[in-house]
């Protein structure tokens, strides 16, 4: 079981959350701390240290309850586990979540807390950035812990991580469209991207110098507006999981194929920037029933994390994008073991990462 939540001693106010409704035991720790000064309410989740420090980024988002920020943090968590081994990294999966609004809490000075609490895991938990947090935020939250990667250059990091991970992303979606499709890969096909931030921004560019044609939803006005300006050539719809596209790609929050959705995907290739893209693993069954292939958002998205994990391993840019480019061979790997075993990618990937953590299948 998990460690009992705990707050970060001299931060704040005593806090217990309860755990009796989360499928936390197979957590290493999981603590909650909570600054009255600071209004900090953050979670931190480790999952797995077994092949090394767990490195996650830290997300800041307004969630409806505490409970809902407890199931997010877990499951990015043991996300997290599986994307690094996935990935070949020597480190194990941890993610932490600040519970709010960062329009309306984010200071520095309860940054600097968040890495008060980060530090007190004594280095088995590295933070870096995530949705809600930037390469700026991780400098202020450096001040009070080296456990944090992602810095900007002047502060000793390597930096936003956003094309990193679309880089890592475009290689993944390549791969599956030369299996689909053979050599023309994407070019001249219709990619619905999800999400217009830090990510979905960058894979826009690479797939448009690709010779695709780019569907773009967004929902925040300001970002599609800079997107559309940036890009006057993609078009904008209101969704694209149920467009007409030849590749789905979710770029934004997590979850987006549940029940509901799978049934309106027309895409047959699902792959993407965002974190738990399945609402339940079951999905990935229904989406092979209509022909479509999903790439595991933990193999796909894997670029940002090596990126950031560069800092620890100290290794040159020009080896880091190689090891982003590896991806591509990463779901070559998956697709072939799916084939030869009859079996979904998501399936095949987590064969592939089960050997490799040496530990059973997901739950």
């Amino acid at each position: 079981m998990p460690s009992t939540f705990i707050t970060q001693p001299g931060l704040g106010e005593d806090g217990i959350f309860d755990l009796s409704d989360a499928n936390s035991g197979s957590h290493e720790a999981v603590r909650l701390c909570v600054d009255s000064a600071t209004g900090l309410r953050a979670i931190v989740a480790l999952h797995s240290t077994s092949r090394g420090p767990a490195l996650g980024g830290t997300r800041f988002f307004p969630y409806k309850d505490e409970t809902a920020a407890l199931r997010d943090v877990l499951r990015l968590s043991e996300g997290m586990t599986f994307k690094a081994a996935a990935a070949g990294l020597p480190l194990g999966g941890g993610k932490a979540v600040i519970i709010g609004d960062p329009e309306a809490l984010k200071t520095p000075e309860l940054l600097r807390a968040y890495g008060r609490f980060v530090d007190s895991f004594g280095g088995s938990y590295i933070t870096a950035a995530d949705v809600g947090t930037t390469s700026a935020d991780m400098d202020f939250i450096g001040e009070s812990t080296v456990r944090v990667v992602g810095r900007n250059m002047t502060h000793g990091g390597s930096g936003d991580s956003g094309y990193s991970t679309a880089s890592g992303v475009f290689c993944a979606m390549t791969a599956a469209a030369n299996y689909v499709w053979g050599a023309t890969g994407l070019r001249g096909r219709a990619v619905g991207v999800e999400g217009a931030g830090k990510v979905g921004s960058q894979l826009i560019r690479l797939l448009l110098d690709a010779g695709a044609e780019v569907v773009l939803a967004e929902p925040h006005a300001e970002t599609m507006s800079r997107a559309a300006e940036t890009y006057p050539n993609i078009r904008v719809r209101g969704s694209v999981v149920d467009a007409e596209v030849d590749v789905y790609a979710p770029c934004a929050m997590g979850g987006t194929l549940n029940a509901d959705t799978v049934r309106t995907v027309r895409a047959r290739i699902v792959c993407g920037a965002a974190n738990n893209q399945l609402h339940t693993p079951e999905m990935e069954y229904q989406l092979r029933a209509h022909g479509i292939l999903w790439v595991p958002d933990y193999i796909a998205n894997a670029g940002g994390l090596i990126q950031v994990a560069s800092e620890i391993d100290v290794i040159t840019p020009d080896e880091v994008a190689g090891r982003i480019d590896h991806i591509a061979l990463t779901v070559m790997e998956m697709l072939r073991i799916s084939e030869e075993r009859n079996m979904t990618p998501g399936d095949a990937a987590d064969a592939m990462v089960r050997g490799r953590l040496g530990t059973g299948a997901r739950g």
